[in-house]
């Protein structure tokens, strides 16, 4: 049976930056790497609300992507 095993995690931000000429929502994003695989979501929450009130655009969303190895057991 297979396992998986938490290897990294990423923390990404979805900033609203503007509208295009057809009035079409332009998004710009920022991505963190490094992020502690023990994090929990209220942590990884207050954390991109602190760095969206030092950006110009509207948070829009908060993304976390984490990584795995998988591993033949």
């Amino acid at each position: 049976m297979a396992s998986e095993f938490l290897v990294d995690s990423q923390l990404r931000l979805e900033f609203l930056q503007g509208m295009d000429l057809d009035g079409n929502p332009i998004y710009k994003t920022k991505t963190f790497n490094n992020l502690k695989t023990t994090a929990t979501p209220e942590n990884i929450q207050n954390v991109a609300l602190a760095i969206a009130n030092l950006q110009q655009h509207e948070l829009m969303r908060v993304q976390r992507t984490n990584n795995y190895d998988i591993v033949a057991g």
